[in-house]
């Protein structure tokens, strides 16, 4: 039998099919993460392009583990003194809604208008714990996000810019263009990010690229450097974790993986399936 088709249209519509892992996980009743607003902002077409993706039907445990995982780092970072987190293509992040932050946290979200203006309506009626900010930007659009960037640098001393499951749809240039960029306003002091391995991308193309290249969406980033490769625009690594180890600590890798884990390192494997959410720090 065909797959159901996947329905995703553009680079947006990943917003609501992870969505679905998210509202997935908060039904768990040992769920390591609640988002109560994950089923709704998911919407009838994640559920459908959820199906379509029979492989991540069964290996949704990375989702899981990176969104526990950025939400370690957000939280530490803000108890170290973040007092902005700049949240680059946002989609449905619901984290200023369900997370435990400082009322006095700004929090900037960004990403196109069509799915901020859905997003909004999803939320209309939800009050966030912080001060929630949206903005309308193309990030392609190269000015108009660097002077963004510097507005932003000049309203806070200390912002953690995330970048959850952006970077793999960007090339080499546009990842080291958007890194230089960020790097140039000093209060952007901390980036974390999502990175995959050369041989899990190459994996990833294979068992699912072809309704993401069809939406004009195709997987592209996975630098052989791994996360040495942001030195050049200004960033290195100072946090790594493995999303497959996080995985087995929280109990969500199939048994053979879990085999897998306990035998292999979590440093970064370029000729492996690989990935991890890195903490980078503005350099000097």
């Amino acid at each position: 039998m065909n797959e159901p088709e996947s329905g995703i249209r553009n680079i947006s519509d990943t917003a609501r099919w992870v969505a679905v892992y998210r509202a997935r996980e908060t039904q768990r009743t040992d769920a390591v993460f609640r988002d109560p607003f994950a089923r709704q902002l998911a919407g009838e077409r994640g559920e459908q392009i959820a199906a379509s993706m029979s492989f991540l039907e069964k290996n949704s445990w990375p989702f899981v583990a990176r969104t526990w995982l950025i939400d370690h780092v957000i939280s530490s970072q803000v108890k170290l003194g973040t007092d902005m987190v700049v949240n680059l293509a946002a989609g449905l992040d619901a984290r200023p809604y369900r997370m435990n932050l400082p009322g006095s946290l700004q929090w900037i979200e960004v990403d196109l208008s069509e799915i901020l203006a859905y997003k909004e309506d999803v939320l209309r009626n939800e009050a966030p714990v912080c001060q929630v900010e949206r903005v309308r930007l193309d990030l392609s659009d190269v000015r108009a996000r660097r002077d963004f960037f510097s507005e932003l640098g000049r309203r806070t001393n200390r912002a953690l810019v995330v970048s959850e499951g952006l970077l793999v749809y960007l090339d080499d240039k546009e990842v080291m263009s958007l890194g230089q960029d960020l790097a140039v306003a000093r209060s952007f002091q901390h980036w974390v990010i999502d990175l995959a391995s050369p041989a899990l991308l190459k994996m990833l193309a294979k068992k699912m690229g072809t309704p993401l290249d069809q939406a004009g969406a195709p997987l592209k980033f996975a630098p052989r450097e791994g996360p040495e490769f942001f030195a050049r625009s200004g960033w290195k690594p100072v946090e790594l974790h493995s999303v497959m180890h996080a995985a087995a600590k929280l109990n969500r890798l199939p048994f053979f993986l879990r085999l897998i884990a306990r035998m292999s390192s979590p440093a970064f494997q370029a000729k492996r399936p690989w990935s991890a959410v890195c903490l980078l720090e503005r350099g000097l």
